[in-house]
């Protein structure tokens, strides 16, 4: 079911050109490497050029754990999704969690 509503909503994303080609996160044919390789290529670029660089890195690794559905069901709205795949998507999302077991050791 989640590949079919990540198909979906991605389709609507690309053709509404919502997504920055900056975008890699979650963006098919980007990944974490793809963007570290883009940032390097920029960075090297200004600093050949003598230009400053000042560079902060943030974990926002929790704050995907705690996105609420709420917002997010609301943003697609905002987005343009249909109101009848938007209605869809907060059905299915209604009263789930999402849990990793690694080991037989399972998450909140």
């Amino acid at each position: 079911m989640e590949h079919l509503i990540l198909e979906t909503v991605s389709i609507h994303m690309d053709d509404k050109n919502v997504i920055r080609s900056s975008q890699h996160g979650f963006t098919k044919g980007k990944s974490c490497l793809t963007n570290l390789i883009e940032f390097y290529d920029e960075t090297a670029t200004w600093m050949d050029e003598g230009r400053e660089v000042h560079i902060v890195y943030l974990d926002f690794s929790k704050a995907f754990n705690t996105v609420s559905h709420y917002i997010l069901v609301g943003n697609l709205g905002t987005y343009g999704l249909g109101e009848w795949t938007v209605l869809w998507i907060e059905k299915w999302l209604n009263g789930r969690s999402q849990r990793v077991v690694i080991s037989g050791t399972g998450s909140n």
